[in-house]
This record gives C-alpha cells, structure tokens and sequence, in this order.
C-alpha cells in the first residue's frame, strides 16, 4: 500500500514497516519455506510498487501472480488483521493492477524475443552448456559474423554461420585463432537440443522492447507478468532469459542514482536457477549488473527458499529483505537457519534465529534500509495483505488482457529479414553459379579445342592422302612414259634396220 511517499508492506507491533522511496532501489530478498507467504508477499510489494507509479517485472511460475490483475476483496482474514491494526476496512479501496501478460511460447500472453547477435555469445554458450574451447569458437563466429556484415537474428542464421566459419577455417585461423570441427560440431549439436526446448521460438524478430516493460497507465505502473510455468522447466533457457532481460535493462538505461522512487523493479522468482552450476565468470557478471543497475534506478528481489540459495557476493547486495519462516529437520537445515539469521542486524528484544523457525504463514522477519542506507534493526511482522485477487485468472480473463493490452499485435507475428543465413546462402548461390559457368565455360572451351584439334587432323590425313596420290600418279605416269619411250624406240630401231638391208 503507498501511502505519504511510502512503501507500507508489514506491520509489526510498533506499528506500519515502510520501503523508504529512494532506497527500493537497493535491492532486496524474500525467502522462506514452502507454503510460508512469499508469493503474497512478491504481490503486496509488486502492487504496492504499481500504486506509486512504478513498473515492475515478475515471473510466474504457476499463474498465481496473474490474480494481480483483478480486484480482491474483503474477507474475515482482512477483517481481522484490520482491527489488530486499526486500520478502517471502509477506506480500503479493492482494485487490480494494470498487467501485461507475456510468455516465450506465445501461448498465454504476448511473445518475447530476442536476436542471438543480442543475446550474446556468452550468454548463448552458458545456455548451452558449452565448454571453454567451444565457448571460443562460438564468441570468434559472432565476430567474423560481426565484421563481415552478417547478422545473427535467428538459430537458423548461427547454424549457418558456423557451417561458413568451420568451411573457411583456414582462411580465418590465422586472424581469429584455431577453429577445430570437432568443436564447431559439438556446437551444432547443442543448438539442435536448445532448438527442441524453444530456442527456435525465442530467437527472432521483432526482437522485444525494453521500454513496453517501462510502462504507466492511469499513473499506475504496469506490472509485467512472464507466463514461466513451462519455462521453468527448463532452468538453463529460463535463467539465461532473465539475465538477459537484466543485462538489456542495464545497457539502455541512463545512469540516474538515488531517485525518489525507482524506474522499475525486477522479481527473480526461484532465484536460485540464476546461480545453479553457473560459471565464475558468468556469476562475477551477474554480481556486476546487480550492483551496478541500482544506479539506473532498477531494483532487483530475489525470491528463494534460503538467503545460501544465493552467492554471498550477490545476497550482500540485498538490503531490503523479507525472512519467512524455514524448517530445520536435517542439520543442513539448522545451518541455513544460523546462516540466514547472521544476515540480520540483531534486535535484543528475541533472539532472530528462534524466530525463523516460530514464524506463522504471512508472518515474517523484516529488515529495510533507513534514510542512511543502513539496515534497520529486524522485526517480527505480518506481511500486508493485497488489494487485488490473490490465485490464478482464468483463461476467458487472460484472453481479455492480451487482447486489451496496447501492444497487442506488436509482437505476435515473427518478421523475416535478410540476414546470414540470406547472405551466406546468396553468397553459395552465387559462387555456385560462377562455378558452373566457369565449368561449361572449360567444357565449351576443351570441346572447342578437341574439335579443332580434328579439324587439323582431318586437315592433314586429306593432305597425306592427296600427297600419297599424287605420288601414285606421278609413279604411274613415269612408268608408262619410260614403257612408251622404251617402245617407240625400239620401234626406231627396228625401222633403221629394216633400210639398211
């Protein structure tokens, strides 16, 4: 509930606990066992957030969070924390939150996308689960693909651009360093499998907006509802999603610091799918955006079963936080207890790690950041209940959201555009067609020269045979002019004779 410029989220014995405005930027977590309050308390926070104008992004694992967009009601349960706190149930005021519904299948609310050239050749390997060497190749593709012009929108395009590089691997070595087809190969296989979870759904245009989550109507922030049920089924494609989403926010916002209120504020469901077998690089990056975001003016809760679920390089950067409370069955469970307690500033009036085990469902352990910045002293209290319906929408009502929404139609049919794949394919199309036409080109020209080379054979059997006939003739000739000669002369002979006697 927003109220004089402040968050009001519990209610201890002493009275209203607020989020101070300009500190909701730092962050914060709420943990706790199952069935303890912490998806109705991501909902009081989310729509008391809405309430003073602020936008926010939420992942719903299972439709619970979607009830945000209707008006709740009163009931015996409100009644009754209304009078433990005096408050008068006759100024409360029921109402939803202005929602917008999305979902990377498309299927219960509108799509999200993204461009692999956006999503990143780190955040791409992470996905896919890829080693160090292979994590090479693939961040050198997105560089040649880079430098040659060819952009990387779709999987079709990255499988493409990788059958090119591992073709052209000699002529890159050298430039961009060893391109093993081993490598390239295992790449190709892990983008078959990413294919068959929904990458083929995720990667494409119109890549998606960062500035629709950025959103207010009637000076309400919009609250941003990813469908995750079946996204979450696949942990790697879900975590690498929302620290995409975070790692877009970050580079398009301008640096505003310490606001009156936060531009908006991101929800980490489940958080600890982000950090589950996470790399040392990837997990010093995720570190970095979280603590460098707060000065774009984004404040990121987590949302997980134990305060162990997150890095401590992460979870110190959590100054609002919200202790639900924990079982301690197994002695792992004792030592999260202990552990989750020494994150508190200690108040003498209980002892905090007691407490974490007593709390009631909607009771918890508070502690916001004061004017200064600093912890305030944690307090046992009850969580505020919400305004709007808690539990899922129905279909019908979630058809009418998607289809009232302002960007209905922005994104739901997938636009084609040349990219690598057009190129590269037009390039093999083209040195094909060149190759053809230099082979008939040699075929019409070895055809030339074997035909002239008969031509000059024939040339020459016609000459040596009319040479041959020739001699004939002369041979011939000569023969019957010596017969002749021979003839007459003796027929001379024979007449000079006869007149001697």
């Amino acid at each position: 509930m927003y109220k004089d410029k402040q968050l009001y989220v519990a209610h201890s014995a002493d009275g209203p606990i607020h989020i101070i405005g300009n500190m909701a930027n730092r962050h914060g977590l709420i943990a706790g066992a199952t069935g303890t309050g912490k998806t109705v308390t991501l909902q009081v926070l989310a729509e008391t957030f809405s309430q003073a104008g602020v936008p926010c992004f939420m992942a719903d694992m299972k439709g619970d969070l979607s009830g945000i967009s209707q008006t709740g009601g009163l009931s015996k349960f409100i009644e009754k924390r209304c009078a433990e706190w005096g408050m008068d149930t006759t100024t409360l005021q029921f109402e939803g939150c202005p929602v917008r519904l999305y979902d990377v299948y498309g299927k219960q609310g509108h799509p999200m996308r993204t461009t692999v050239e956006k999503m990143g050749a780190m955040l791409l390997a992470r996905l896919m689960e890829l080693n160090e060497t292979q994590t090479g190749i693939l961040t050198l593709t997105f560089r040649i693909a880079k430098d040659e012009q060819l952009p990387l929108i779709d999987m079709k395009d990255l499988r493409l651009m990788l059958d090119y590089v591992a073709k052209n691997a000699a002529k890159y070595s050298t430039t961009y360093g060893n391109i093993s087809a081993a490598s390239v190969g295992a790449i190709q296989r892990a983008l078959l499998t990413l294919s068959e979870q929904g990458g083929d759904l995720f990667f494409g245009e119109p890549a998606f907006d960062i500035y629709d989550l950025l959103q207010t109507e009637g000076g309400r922030g919009v609250m941003n509802i990813l469908a995750a049920d079946e996204l979450m089924l696949r942990p790697k494609l879900y975590s690498t999603f929302l620290m995409w989403l975070l790692t877009e926010i970050y580079d398009i916002m301008p640096e505003v610091g310490d606001m009156e209120l936060p531009k908006m504020i991101f929800f980490f469901d489940e958080a600890h799918m982000l950090f589950k077998d996470t790399s040392k690089a990837l997990t010093d990056k995720i570190e970095q955006i979280v603590r460098l975001i707060r000065s774009k003016g984004v404040g990121v809760y987590f949302i997980s079963q134990s305060p162990s679920d997150l890095p401590e390089s992460i979870l110190g950067q959590c100054g609002n936080r919200v202790q639900h409370a924990l079982r301690a069955f197994t002695p792992k469970d004792q030592a999260a207890v202990k552990a989750a307690a020494k994150t508190f500033r200690p108040n003498p009036a209980f002892e905090t790690e007691r407490e974490i085990l007593e709390l009631g469902t909607g009771e918890a352990l508070v502690s916001f950041l004061d004017e200064k910045g600093a912890p305030a002293m944690v307090q046992r209290a009850k969580i505020l209940f919400p305004l709007s319906q808690i539990g899922a929408i129905t279909d019908e009502q979630r058809a009418i959201i998607i289809q009232n929404s302002r960007i209905c139609g922005k994104y739901e049919d997938v636009k084609e555009r040349e990219s690598a794949f057009e190129i590269i394919a037009k390039q093999r199309e083209e040195a094909e067609k060149q190759a053809a036409e230099a082979k008939e080109k040699a075929e019409k020209e070895k055809e030339k020269a074997r035909l002239e080379k008969e031509k000059e054979k024939e040339e020459a059997k016609k000459k040596k045979k009319s040479g041959k006939s020739k001699s004939v003739l002369t041979t011939v000739l000569g023969t019957a002019v010596t017969y002749f000669a021979k003839t007459i002369a003796t027929q001379l002979a024979r007449n000079l004779t006869k007149k001697k006697k």
